[in-house]
């Protein structure tokens, strides 16, 4: 089985930025011990900055994986190219975050990417990710 990561913005200062809201952990570490703990899985990893980026990305990918687990970061509240993208694509998306976005500013509080996602896991920390990859692993 085939399960790739994608982070959007910012995630790449993960354990520096934010703690208080996103933990002293960096992604590096957790990704490392994500592929220690499903070892029949081959996980890919991928983060960018831009938006365009991240389109591309999930085309090239989007026919070929068993599953996607998404943070687009600040993206999620903006990006209907984005949206497009992941329902253009076979392979089902799940959308995560680190932080509830509920209970965060009122903007956070819609996601343009949810409503094309097999589902949205948040508020778990960086667990959200573990609870992503285990989303594909039960029978629908």
């Amino acid at each position: 089985m085939k399960i790739i990561i994608v982070n959007g913005p910012n995630l790449n200062l993960l354990g520096v930025r934010e703690k208080s809201i996103y933990g002293s952990d960096s992604f590096t570490n957790y990704y490392e011990n994500m592929i220690l703990r499903f070892p029949n899985i081959k996980f890919e990893y991928f983060q960018s900055n831009v938006e365009g980026e991240l389109i591309n990305f999930l085309h090239k990918v989007g026919f070929s994986a068993q599953g996607i687990v998404f943070n687009a970061g600040g993206y999620t509240h903006t990006s209907v190219a984005l949206r497009d993208a992941i329902a253009a694509i076979t392979t089902p998306v799940v959308e995560v975050h680190i932080s509830n976005i509920l209970t965060r500013e009122h903007f956070r509080h819609e996601s343009l990417i949810g409503p094309v996602c097999k589902g949205s896991i948040m508020g778990f920390g960086l667990d959200s990710y573990r609870l992503g990859v285990e989303s594909f692993l039960t029978p629908e």
